[in-house]
């Protein structure tokens, strides 16, 4: 088993930066590949961001690409997600999902999930 738990999501404005932490705790973190997604009400979870267990590749969402970055510390056993420029349509519920594969994108693909944490841009 492992246990995810995010950190760091607020209200922001439009424009603004926030970093979101995943701190991962039970088997060994440095074996899995780790994403983010997000959901907003009404709507599928959506695929941002994956990064390799040993953070040599990730992968990004094209609604992304270039404001945000994914990085992992397997010291610490966390992971993060650098959000820059955000935007309105940015809003959602952030969640970090563990596989033991690779850079996967689809939701069911993942093994272990946190209970997420809330990211608002306001405009």
């Amino acid at each position: 088993q492992v246990q995810l738990v995010e950190s760091g999501g607020g209200l922001v404005q439009a424009g603004d930066s926030l970093r979101l932490s995943c701190a991962a705790s039970g088997r060994t973190f440095s074996s899995y590949t780790m994403g983010w997604f997000r959901q907003v009400p009404g709507k599928e979870r959506e695929f941002v961001a994956a990064i390799y267990w040993s953070g040599g590749s990730t992968s990004y969402a094209d609604s992304v690409k270039g404001r945000f970055t994914i990085s992992r510390d397997n010291a610490k056993n966390t992971v993060y997600l650098q959000m820059n420029s955000l935007k309105p349509e940015d809003t959602a519920v952030y969640y970090c999902a563990a596989n033991s594969g690779g850079l996967r994108v689809a939701v069911r693909l993942y093994d272990y999930w946190g209970l997420g944490t809330q990211v608002t841009v306001s405009s």
